[in-house]
């Protein structure tokens, strides 16, 4: 499979996992298992595997930002960080869903979130946060656990 290719099937599988957030929110498998879990999960291993190829084989490193844009002159290092991206971005979104349900917050409050948490990554977690502060009044994520609860999120 080409770069190219593996590109375009990334980017499918994350605009599914998208739309899935934004317009079947409330559908069980698209928060718990196709968002939220099994599509990161499969970007997740795309990240890996690419890694893994290229790790050793290619110049540049973390270390600095030279070395960094050295590193991704490399396509299939380049690609395994659009793939971090997309597979980081949609499970925020994910939980975002599933934190305002929690809250009770109405779906269309938190879309144009989901639109810029899949475009623009942090603005969007930025946006939720500023949003569910202004609808709730609350800045915390979850709460304390008690000593009889279970550990069920």
């Amino acid at each position: 499979m080409t770069y190219d290719t593996l590109f375009t099937v990334c980017n499918g599988l994350a605009i599914a996992g998208w739309s899935l957030l934004i317009f079947l929110p409330k559908w069980t498998w698209t928060q718990r298992l196709i968002s939220g879990v099994l599509i990161p999960f499969m970007l997740g291993g795309v990240y890996l595997y690419l890694f893994m190829l290229h790790r050793g084989s290619v110049q540049g490193s973390f270390q600095s930002l030279n070395e960094l844009q050295l590193l991704m002159t490399n396509p299939g290092f380049l690609i395994a960080g659009w793939v971090h991206y997309l597979s980081f971005d949609l499970f925020i979104g994910a939980w975002q869903v599933r934190d305002a349900h929690r809250l009770g917050l109405q779906h269309w409050h938190i879309v144009p979130c989901l639109l810029f948490t899949g475009l623009y990554g942090p603005v969007g977690f930025l946006l939720y946060f500023t949003v569910r502060f202004a609808l709730t009044g609350k800045i915390l994520v979850g709460r304390p656990k008690d000593e009889d609860e279970d550990d069920v999120l």
